[in-house]
């Protein structure tokens, strides 16, 4: 049985490198995800979630080196704010590099967030990659602030789940979402949560 952080993170990351999908607390709340880079993983997430395949999932990064592995240039305006920024902020850039161009929409953007701290950090920086996310719910239900809001279904079709002690430390909200223009002014597209 997995006790601790250390043991929850090598199982994780031995569960990514297979090709697998895991359940597991982000910085905000609890996600599905796989290697941003797998596309058969990426599809059976989208099949966990029944989730139309024209929505894009959002991208997680460590730091700042795998940001621009997946998007290339950051306006020096939004390099600066992610510089200083510690709440979590999903920025949607206009375009991708060519390895994570499989994840953009339909109009070349992708939403990526840097996650600074907790679980979620600590397996981004264990696996050296992305990771795909998006809520850990059906279309169209609520979005699992906490493991215990967690529809069973989901948690049987994954092939991880991180025990839930693991969630310590998470907002239980979304995060915000920005977009930014080439002047590298945001427009907000949702708003944190009271």
């Amino acid at each position: 049985m997995i006790q601790t952080t250390a043991q929850a993170i090598s199982t994780a990351t031995t569960v990514l490198e297979a090709g697998g999908v895991i359940l597991y607390p982000a910085d905000t709340i609890w996600g599905i995800g796989c290697d941003a880079t797998n596309l058969k993983a990426i599809q059976k997430v989208y099949e966990i979630k029944s989730r139309n395949p024209d929505k894009p999932l959002i991208v997680l990064v460590s730091d700042l080196q795998q940001l621009y592995q997946v998007v290339g240039t950051v306006h020096v305006r939004i390099d600066n704010l992610l510089h200083y920024n510690e709440r979590p902020l999903t920025i949607v850039y206009p375009k991708t590099t060519d390895t994570y161009r499989h994840l953009a929409a339909p109009d070349g953007t992708l939403g990526v967030r840097l996650v600074r701290s907790g679980f979620c950090h600590d397996l981004l920086t264990a696996y050296g990659r992305p990771l795909t996310s998006t809520s850990a719910n059906k279309e169209g239900e609520p979005a699992p602030a906490y493991f215990r809001h967690i529809n069973s279904e989901i948690i049987r079709a994954v092939d991880y789940t991180v025990p839930a002690f693991a969630e310590e430390g998470i907002t239980g909200n979304p995060s915000v979402i920005a977009r930014y223009n080439d002047d590298g002014e945001l427009d907000f597209l949702r708003q944190a949560l009271p």
